[in-house]
């Protein structure tokens, strides 16, 4: 059956008559596909209508000109599922898509091309998006609802005001959209203030607006701006998102569940930012830019939503419910949802050091993307002329630096801290491994991310002897050492009776990342306040499973467990 969708004055029409957009988000590739029906399935339960997705650029194009729309980046089968369910969608291809995502969705290898300014109108750039949206369109643009599909609307870049007011860059990446071949609705996201709205809109694509509270208040600034178009908050946001070393968030429920009567009361549409927020798998989190300097977000990407990253279904969540109810009558139940296990305590009996697992040494100062390398580590290795002990500066450090020096940490430097200077003892030689801790993906600052150091002096002098390496995880070599003096990996095996959604508690361990049967889970930090990592079921197996983890700080704690529920804060 075909629909049709328009904007007539201030109201959307879906098939001729007035439509409340009531949508969330969910993002396919921060959900295991195993429980993709199932958490839309929760959405419709809580009498939503849409759902809405970013398209991850970095995920699908990891390098030039190779692609990945398979498994869990599956987006049209996302789509598709959304459509067997009932729900409409919006799509944010971006190509821009900020969501606390490494470098807001943008590929590490775009920062190899010269002359590059990204989200700016710029040859180099617009080359590549235009690429980029071509093949988005080519996966997904006749599932628009003017060819029979669920998308209704498609957003042009994502809150660029936040950003800059380059009019010109806005209509190209909009003409790029265009000529992919969505030819139905185009809206923009932006803040509220009038600075933002101004900066990252078009005078002909619906402008809608971002905010978390006082619905009445932003709409009455927004009419100021905008008017005879329907209200709608592209970004309704009801949680947030944590940074490494800082408090978990937990916003309020109740003023939530007042604001959210009000979209009701109103006939307004809304977007709650996020549903289920899920996890940044790999080394996928973003980072943000504060008056304190770098933050880096944390792996879990729970958000305080109304979905937990377990798929629970919260006290927010019945909440929200219970007003949608109030309006539009009986909803389905929610689906039965497995709760998490526990899991045995596992000793880690075997581990490999990072300085084994070095490749594709160059000689000089080479950033990790100028390496080839989008993610992870690498290694700088200094020479000295004579033994010595003194200052080591390192300038240009993204983000954390762990020296070693004759088989001895020396100490870390942490660019959370502005820390660039260590008190080192050597004989010839020093290893620096550098961590990329995630790219900003917020604000200007995120122009000037290039993962690794620029350069060192030792007592004020230069060293030009150094040789920078790449560090490949995955060509590890395991030998029964179970706690090592340097930075390593460590695996361990479990048997499972049958594969069960569990928290691994890594609380004991440093700082790195967790891997189950080869796929990365995310990252850990003793600095919380992430204290565990959701794991899956569709990751492990009945049987044995392999787990591995990675520590940059020696001496910690060898043994893994599994817990039924998370430590966050």
């Amino acid at each position: 059956m075909s629909h049709r969708f328009a904007i007539l004055g201030d109201k959307f029409l879906l098939d001729g008559q007035p439509f409340q957009i009531r949508s969330a988000e969910l993002h396919y590739n921060r959900i295991p596909r195993a429980y993709w029906r199932e958490r839309m399935l929760q959405a419709k339960a809580m009498g939503l209508n849409t759902v809405c997705t970013y398209v991850f650029w970095n995920e699908h194009e990891t390098s030039p000109d190779t692609w990945n729309f398979e498994g869990n980046l599956d987006v049209r089968a996302f789509i598709e599922l959304a459509h067997e369910l009932g729900l409409w969608v919006l799509l944010r291809p971006g190509p821009y898509v900020c969501s606390e995502w490494d470098w807001g969705g943008f590929p590490a290898w775009l920062a190899t091309i010269p002359n590059i300014q990204i989200r700016q109108n710029n040859p180099e750039f617009l080359a590549c998006s235009d690429k980029y949206l071509r093949k988005v369109g080519e996966i997904t643009s006749d599932l628009t609802i003017e060819r029979g599909g669920p998308i209704i609307m498609v957003q042009v870049e994502n809150e660029y005001g936040s950003f800059g007011n380059d009019h010109e860059y806005m209509r190209a990446i909009q003409n790029q959209i265009r000529n992919a071949g969505f030819d139905g609705v185009l809206f923009t996201s932006d803040g509220p203030t009038p600075e933002m709205l101004a900066g990252g809109t078009l005078p002909d694509v619906l402008s809608v607006v971002n905010f978390g509270s006082r619905p009445g208040e932003r709409f009455a600034e927004f009419a100021k701006f905008r008017q005879n178009v329907p209200f709608m908050c592209g970004e309704l946001w009801f949680g947030w998102f944590d940074h490494w070393g800082q408090e978990h968030h937990v916003t309020d429920t109740n003023l939530q569940a007042l604001d959210l009567r009000w979209f009701m009361e109103n006939n307004a549409s809304f977007n709650i930012y996020m549903l289920h927020g899920g996890t940044n798998w790999n080394y996928m989190n973003g980072a943000n830019w504060t008056p304190e300097g770098y933050r880096p977000d944390v792996s879990s990407y729970d958000y305080d939503s109304a979905i937990s990253e377990d798929g629970t279904l919260t006290e927010k969540y019945q909440a929200f419910r219970s007003v949608i109810a109030d309006f539009v009558g009986d909803l389905p139940a929610p689906p039965t949802t497995t709760p998490c296990e526990a899991i045995p305590e596992f000793t880690f009996g075997e581990s490999c050091l990072f300085q084994q697992l070095i490749e594709k040494g160059e000689t000089g100062y080479k950033s990790m993307e100028e390496l080839g390398q989008g993610y992870g580590y690498v290694l700088y290795r200094l020479r000295l002329d004579t033994p010595g002990e003194g200052s080591l500066t390192l300038e240009g450090l993204q983000d954390y630096a762990v020296v070693i020096a004759d088989g001895i940490v020396q100490g870390t430097l942490d660019r959370r801290l502005g820390q660039k200077e260590l008190s080192v003892k050597h004989k010839g030689e020093i290893d620096v491994l550098v961590e990329n801790t995630g790219r900003i993906n917020y604000a200007k600052e995120m122009l000037q991310e290039r993962k690794g150091i620029s350069c060192a002096s030792f007592d004020g002098e230069p060293l030009t002897n150094v040789v920078s390496y790449s560090i490949n995880t995955d060509k590890a070599q395991f030998i029964s050492e179970s706690n090592p003096t340097v930075p390593a990996l460590y695996r361990a095996t479990f048997e499972l009776k049958e594969a069960v959604d569990t928290h691994l508690n890594t609380s004991g361990w440093g700082k790195g990342n967790v891997w189950i049967n080869g796929f990365n889970l995310g990252r850990h930090w003793n600095i919380g306040p992430q204290q565990t990592t959701f794991c899956p079921a569709p990751m492990l197996k009945q049987g044995t499973n392999v787990i591995i983890v990675s520590d940059l700080l020696p001496g910690q704690k060898r043994t893994v467990e599994g817990l039924v529920n998370p430590i966050l804060g």
